[in-house]
């Protein structure tokens, strides 16, 4: 028993063959023609404002006591961690493989949106914690003065989130930079209410309650980058990508009698893989099979690394994937090793 191998992608791919290797790389470099946009200038920009507006609004809410700045002080100084975070990640993914590291340091991009989140969830619990002391025994502040550093704060916090705006629905780790900018500003805005409420009412309260609104718009927009940073770094199957539409986009291939071993992760946050047994009865395809199976994903899946491996019966069980085939498991295993092409 013989089985064929073919995997095409848009991301530094590996054949043998040297003709289908230029055909792919052709068809890769059309498919992905600038790669994943870099955000290295949006970075730059965005730490240096922002630390300049830390330093700014540490010392005024030191200066006059002010809980509603100092937490948000503190919330933009762990925002400014974030943002070193996202770029140390993006700046991972675009490291070479080597022979160590094959599929090179991609996941770093998931694991910086996941330390971006959780870094956000410890942040808003000593948040909630501050300001429920504070709550219990109103202090006196300078209205006017977070009133103006606040606002100062909308309008650093807008034009960082800006930086950020063209790649939040492509890349996880900017998104999570975009939703901490989104965030900040709302934040900010919150602050400036709360100074107009003490200025206007004299309400003691509304510094430590504008804490607490500020953890919760900020725990409400972490929350789902906190999850699906969780879960693409345990390879679960991106959240845009219907795997029961793959399967059945692979079955509808001519030939295609039963997909077996379908996996679909997240090599990083801004590329998908997919690999993959095709049962195919009447014989092996030839390459330009293999290449319309990979545009395919591509196109309708935006996966960009596909690796499909044919032969004319199941090589092995199922693997306890989703919605295997029923008679899969009772399949024979064959040990031989194959030629890849």
């Amino acid at each position: 028993m013989s089985r064929l191998e073919h995997s095409t992608h848009g991301h530094g791919g590996h054949d043998h063959d040297g003709q289908a290797h230029h055909d792919r790389a052709r068809e890769g470099h059309a498919g992905h023609a600038h790669g994943p946009v870099r955000h290295d200038r949006a970075f730059a920009i965005g730490i240096a404002i922002n630390v300049a507006f830390v330093a700014v609004e540490a010392v005024a809410g030191w200066r006059i006591d002010s809980l509603a700045l100092l937490a948000d002080a503190g919330h933009n100084l762990g925002d400014v961690l974030g943002l070193v975070l996202a770029w140390a990640g993006a700046f991972a993914g675009r490291l070479a493989p080597d022979d160590r590291h094959t599929w090179g340091w991609k996941r770093g991009s998931i694991l910086a949106a996941f330390a971006n989140a959780l870094l956000l969830l410890v942040a808003m619990g000593s948040l909630v914690w501050a300001a429920v002391l504070r709550l219990q025994s109103p202090e006196a502040t300078q209205p006017g003065v977070i009133m103006v550093v606040a606002a100062i704060g909308i309008v650093v916090n807008l034009g960082t989130a800006l930086l950020f705006m063209r790649g939040r629905h492509d890349d996880l780790n900017i998104r999570g930079a975009f939703l901490h900018m989104t965030a900040d500003a709302a934040v900010s805005a919150g602050v400036v209410v709360a100074g107009g409420l003490v200025l206007w009412q004299g309400w003691l309260w509304a510094d430590p309650v504008a804490s607490l609104l500020i953890a919760a718009v900020i725990l409400l927009s972490t929350w789902q980058l906190f999850r699906d940073s969780l879960h693409l770094m345990f390879d679960g199957v991106p959240s845009s990508i219907d795997l029961d539409a793959v399967r059945a986009e692979l079955e509808a291939l001519p030939g295609v009698d039963a997909v077996h071993d379908l996996h679909v992760w997240a090599s990083g946050t801004t590329e998908t893989v997919l690999t993959a047994h095709l049962v195919m009865p009447a014989g092996h395809p030839d390459d330009a099979f293999f290449r319309a199976a990979a545009e395919r994903m591509r196109e309708r899946f935006g996966i960009g690394h596909v690796t499909l491996q044919a032969s004319t019966e199941a090589l092995m069980p199922a693997c306890g994937g989703p919605r295997a085939p029923p008679h899969a498991a009772g399949e024979p295993v064959f040990t031989t090793t194959g030629t890849d092409a």
